[in-house]
């Protein structure tokens, strides 16, 4: 049913790789590192039509075109259209802007207010992770399953760096001191949804950040979800689409996880 969607993702990936030390123009969206490239506009644009040439009764937002929709419509749809995708063409643009690995495309299909179909896609690595509700989740067609890991103290974990210097970033960096010395280890590698992916696929026990957006883990949590993991609010509540923070786990060290950022935040 989707296979037109993975090919049009694939190839969208192929051409940014291609293009990646080529020149393109780099604009700033909120602040300075806020970035936003022309060849996110073009991947947006390039997987828009490859959906509404496949799902013609369907509607389709992206990070770069949403402003265009507004906030709260945009709430709204995400809880009410029988039919909605979301795109984020360049998940990493900062990565990508410096001609570094860990970059991707995350492409979801939500059906009044449910995620059904999720795809992420690093085209560096060429690892296509895919999930459908009720099929689990799966990576270049093998079916992948969260860690078993079951301590803090073993687990790897990871989180991003967000935008906003005076909230967003300092609540992360107040997380990091606290988590750091509890875990084996913490791992950034600039994609929201690419730690989703690999805490779905096991390599990572865990991923938390602040400030994210719906089309940072618009797939990433139905991918985490069919894998057999958790994913939650850092107050343990479930996700929102107006969500403050965000977390996904193997769902194995979730007494522990929650108990440390109750400490870190007053949850």
């Amino acid at each position: 049913m989707y296979e037109k969607i993975h090919e049009a993702v694939i190839e969208a990936g192929r051409n940014l790789v291609e293009k990646v030390n080529s020149t393109f123009t780099v604009e700033t969206k909120g602040s300075d590192v806020d970035l936003v490239t022309e060849m996110d506009k073009k991947t947006e644009k390039f997987i828009t039509e490859e959906i509404k040439g496949n799902f013609p009764k369907h509607t389709v937002i992206g990070e770069e075109t949403v402003e265009d929709i507004g906030h709260d419509k945009m709430l709204e749809m995400l809880a009410t259209h029988p039919n909605l995708w979301i795109i984020d063409p360049i998940d990493g643009t900062t990565n990508y802007v410096h001609g570094l690995p860990g970059y991707t495309i995350s492409v979801a299909l939500y059906c009044k207010g449910e995620a059904v179909y999720g795809i992420i896609y690093d085209p560096v690595a060429k690892e296509l992770f895919i999930a459908e509700r009720g099929k689990g989740a799966a990576l270049n067609g093998k079916a992948i399953r969260v860690s078993e890991q079951g301590s803090l103290a073993e687990s790897l974990v990871s989180t991003g760096i967000p935008a906003k210097y005076e909230s967003d970033r300092n609540h992360v960096l107040e997380g990091y001191v606290k988590i750091a010395p509890l875990t084996r280890n913490v791992r950034t590698f600039g994609s929201a949804a690419l730690h989703c992916a690999y805490v779905a696929s096991g390599r990572l026990d865990a991923f938390w950040e602040w400030g994210v957006n719906i089309w940072d883990i618009a797939a990433g949590r139905l991918i985490v979800e069919e894998a057999g993991g958790s994913v939650y609010q850092l107050d343990g509540h479930e996700v929102q689409f107006d969500f403050p923070h965000f977390t996904c786990t193997n769902g194995r060290i979730d007494k522990e996880w929650k108990e440390t950022f109750a400490s870190v935040h007053g949850f």
